[in-house]
């Protein structure tokens, strides 16, 4: 291995040393998840909802929690019931809210309504003057950086200002800081001005960097053709960033400067495809900070996808760390990618 091959694996390993300490600021929104009731249930003909606290960044958190680490927010809810009530959950299921701040006027907390089934599944998202897009740079100055041990971000804090700006901002922070910066790609076109401004925005993004988790098809935009998004993940190993290529029921591929990790996925009866992403970055990363290798933390972080999909609900369904090993004991090998 020549001198540069060497600084790309220490500097993997520095972003690996830090994850194991287990502190993460995590950046993007807190929702709330109205969900129909009972499971298979389509929401038109619902007589019954279920709610619980949504949105990718505040089910990392809690998934985070859930697993033994320490998590906490950055974000912006609106000044009403909706968003005191996205607080209140943050706070029941352990999540640090010191740093969200409640915003006033017309913005609004994220509200999604969705329904536990996999035909014809529907999930009605309203962001329109999203609150979590308020977040503003003197929002990451108020942050306590040496608090953490790395950063967390969903790709959705891009999609507008002045929260785009904000985000980057509060990069600059952490790495003074020493932290790495770990990045879920999370792209949701509906949030976006144009798919244009998205690719160029998140390939930004990517390149501020060091861990970096998305799917096939989400590489593939980056890349510019979805035929073209493991070619991306391997571009973006090859500067030295980890990065984990996932690909469905097909498994996962974990990318470094010198190898490429293969891994399954544990087959369960699914009720429902929202919540697996978050799961996964939360499980994958605990499972790390615990102590395991990265092969044995992305099966982790698979397994805690399989166990949400299996559940109503996003944040209530992330599992603690005895509800994980239950699931291991239980599933004992995963499939072949």
């Amino acid at each position: 291995m020549n001198l540069y091959g060497k600084a790309k694996r220490a500097a993997q390993m520095k972003v690996l040393d830090a994850i194991r300490k287990g502190d993460f600021a995590v950046f993007g929104r807190a929702g709330m998840d109205v969900f129909a009731d009972p499971v298979g249930v389509k929401s038109e003909d619902a007589k019954a909802f279920r709610a619980d606290l949504g949105g990718s960044s505040a089910n990392i958190c809690v998934g985070l929690t859930k697993l033994g680490c320490t998590s906490a927010l950055v974000t912006s809810v609106s000044d009403d019931a909706v968003g005191r009530f996205c607080m209140n959950r943050l706070r029941d299921y352990g999540v640090d809210t010191r740093y969200v701040r409640t915003v006033g006027g017309e913005a609004r907390t994220s509200l999604a309504v969705y329904e536990s089934r996999l035909e014809d599944f529907q999930n009605v998202i309203y962001r329109n003057g999203a609150a979590d897009f308020q977040v503003t740079a003197k929002d990451m100055d108020a942050v306590d950086y040496t608090r953490f041990s790395a950063l967390i971000t969903a790709g959705t804090v891009f999609a507008a200002e002045p929260s785009r700006s904000a985000t980057f901002h509060a990069f600059e922070q952490g790495r003074a800081a020493g932290l790495p910066v770990i990045f879920d790609i999370d792209y949701r076109p509906y949030s976006w001005p144009s798919a244009d401004v998205a690719a160029q925005v998140l390939s930004r993004a990517g390149d501020e960097s060091d861990l970096i988790v998305g799917n096939d098809e989400e590489f593939g935009f980056m890349a510019g053709g979805l035929d073209k998004g493991l070619d991306k993940a391997r571009e973006l190993a090859a500067k030295g960033k980890l990065v984990i290529y996932k690909m469905g029921h097909q498994g996962a591929i974990t990318l470094t400067a010198q190898q490429e990790i293969r891994t399954g996925i544990f087959p369960v009866t699914a009720v429902k495809p929202n919540g697996a992403g978050d799961s996964f970055m939360a499980g994958m990363l605990a499972s790390v900070a615990a102590g395991h290798d990265l092969r044995s933390a992305v099966l982790r972080g698979s397994a805690c996808a399989s166990i949400v999909v299996s559940q109503p609900g996003c944040a209530g369904a992330m599992p603690t760390t005895a509800e994980l090993e239950t699931f291991l004991d239980s599933h004992p090998g995963a499939t072949d990618c």
